[in-house]
């Protein structure tokens, strides 16, 4: 089984930027492709981005192209999502997710997830 944390989220101006870590505990990190999804009021949980465990290789929504990247250190168990030129559109309750097979776009495919983190953009 394993236990997500999400951390570092906030408020933010229109243009600013935050990193969002996810610590994993209970399984072999470096074996999960690790998805970041979002949820804002009244909407359906979206993709964010993936990273997939064995060819690294990363897929971000569209609206996330360009601004967000997102990153993985095994040694630390941890994956990161780097958002810069943060929009009002990216007020969402963040979430990390694990799946132990390869990238995919569909939050049903994760089984593990984390509680999220609260990113406000707000002038």
């Amino acid at each position: 089984q394993v236990q997500l944390v999400e951390s570092g989220g906030g408020a933010v101006q229109p243009g600013g930027s935050l990193r969002l870590s996810c610590a994993a505990s209970g399984g072999t990190f470096s074996r999960y492709t690790m998805g970041w999804f979002r949820q804002a009021p009244g909407k359906e949980r979206e993709f964010v981005a993936r990273h997939v465990w064995n060819t690294g290789a990363t897929a971000y929504a569209d609206s996330a192209e360009g601004r967000f990247t997102i990153s993985r250190d095994n040694a630390k168990n941890t994956v990161y999502l780097q958002m810069n030129s943060l929009k009002f559109e990216d007020t969402a309750n963040y979430y990390c997710a694990a799946r132990a097979g390869y990238g995919s776009r569909s939050a049903r495919e994760y089984p593990y997830w984390g509680q999220g983190t609260q990113v406000t953009v707000a002038s």
